[in-house]
């Protein structure tokens, strides 16, 4: 089973109102420099397929070094949805702000899946929002769904900056 495209499209289209109308709410974040180091235990994963059984405890430990006010470089590991390991290593950018959300992408290389290069290294890109409150953050994304390679998820990642 997929995620539904018209669900998406109504419950976008169920948010609208609550936008104001007279004022783009999204705004460029100029880029300063920042030196904020954050860990994380893993990440939660809520799979599209849900008459697979994959693993959404994605348990692991990872870090998150922000070094401009609109970039980041991450790395960890992690119990993967195929109840492997994986490693990642990937440069996030989130030039766009929705108030207090910041929004962007990550592109980078992970590995530890079967069916995408055998379990090694392979590139990946997918769009991410973030939410960070003094010491406590949370990263949101979206990995789409590759036929017989990646099953598709939304994911939550809990972090804490440590400096």
């Amino acid at each position: 089973m997929t995620f539904a495209r018209p669900r998406l499209l109504a419950l976008l289209l169920a948010l609208l109102p609550c936008l104001p109308c007279s004022a783009n709410p999204f705004h460029i974040t100029e880029s300063a420099p920042l030196n904020e180091v954050w860990l994380n235990p893993g990440f939660y994963s809520w799979h599209f397929d849900r008459d697979v059984d994959l693993e959404g405890n994605n348990y692991g430990f990872g870090t998150e070094y922000r070094y401009t006010t609109t970039q980041s470089v991450m790395a960890g590991r992690f119990h993967n949805s195929d109840r492997a390991m994986s490693n990642y290593a990937v440069w996030l950018w989130q030039p766009v702000t929705l108030g207090a959300i910041r929004l962007g992408a990550l592109a980078g290389f992970i590995d530890g899946y079967y069916h995408a290069n055998h379990g090694g290294w392979f590139p990946m890109a997918i769009p991410v929002a973030s939410y960070e409150y003094n010491n406590l953050g949370i990263n949101l994304t979206v990995v789409p769904t590759i036929p017989d390679t990646v099953y598709g998820s939304f994911t939550i990642q809990l972090k804490l900056k440590v400096n």
